[in-house]
């Protein structure tokens, strides 16, 4: 079937989930090493708590581009299971991360963010193939790598953004502060955000 040529706003829309994908890796990259110290961890252990991103992403991205490209459910589709799955438990992770009351729990949550960010991710990669004719594919991921681009921007910088509106950026020995817990609240209701996108596709 031929694929017809899709204007700026749909490419945008079908596009617009890398916003929550990369808020989620922004503030898992920018702010996890920070959780973990608070919570206990020296500087000697931080790559040891770390390795658990690139063996997850090894691990997970060939499966779920593999079963992605094979899943046709009657009423989500092909690729939205994973958008669908990927974004409540990144969203389940990023909330209940900055809460971690000791260190393994925050390195379980780590474990599980990553997982589920790249359960997101390698679908929506796929969609620039899925759904733009062959002619648009080079722009398709323009518009990925600007939205992209956004995210890492907004994300990395929202502790500091919510210390500005007023919520404190400091606590006692052991607890993380209010404003990591806020902008990782706020990073999960983007990545669920993204799911009102992708309706009009699927």
């Amino acid at each position: 079937m031929k694929k017809r040529i899709l204007g700026f706003w749909e490419i945008w829309n079908m596009s617009f989930g890398f916003l929550g994908i990369q808020f989620g890796f922004a503030l898992q990259g920018g702010f996890m090493s920070r959780i973990f110290q608070t919570l206990g961890a020296d500087k000697e252990s931080l790559p040891l708590l770390w390795i658990a991103a690139p063996l997850t992403g090894l691990i997970v991205q060939p499966i779920i581009g593999y079963l992605s490209d094979k899943t046709w459910h009657s009423r989500l589709g092909r690729r939205r299971p994973y958008f669908l799955i990927g974004a409540i438990l990144s969203s389940f992770a990023l909330c209940l991360a900055p809460h971690s009351s000791a260190l393994w729990m925050a390195a379980g949550f780590l474990w599980i963010l990553d997982a589920s960010i790249n359960i997101s991710m390698e679908p929506f990669r796929a969609l620039v193939a899925d759904k733009l004719h062959e002619s648009q594919r080079s722009y398709g991921f323009v518009v990925q790598a600007l939205i992209i681009g956004v995210g890492t921007l907004v994300a990395s910088n929202l502790p500091w953004l919510v210390n500005i509106l007023g919520v404190s950026n400091e606590a006692a020995p052991g607890v993380v502060p209010l404003s990591v817990k806020v902008a990782f609240g706020i990073g999960a209701v983007v990545f669920m955000d993204q799911e009102q996108f992708l309706g009009f596709y699927y």
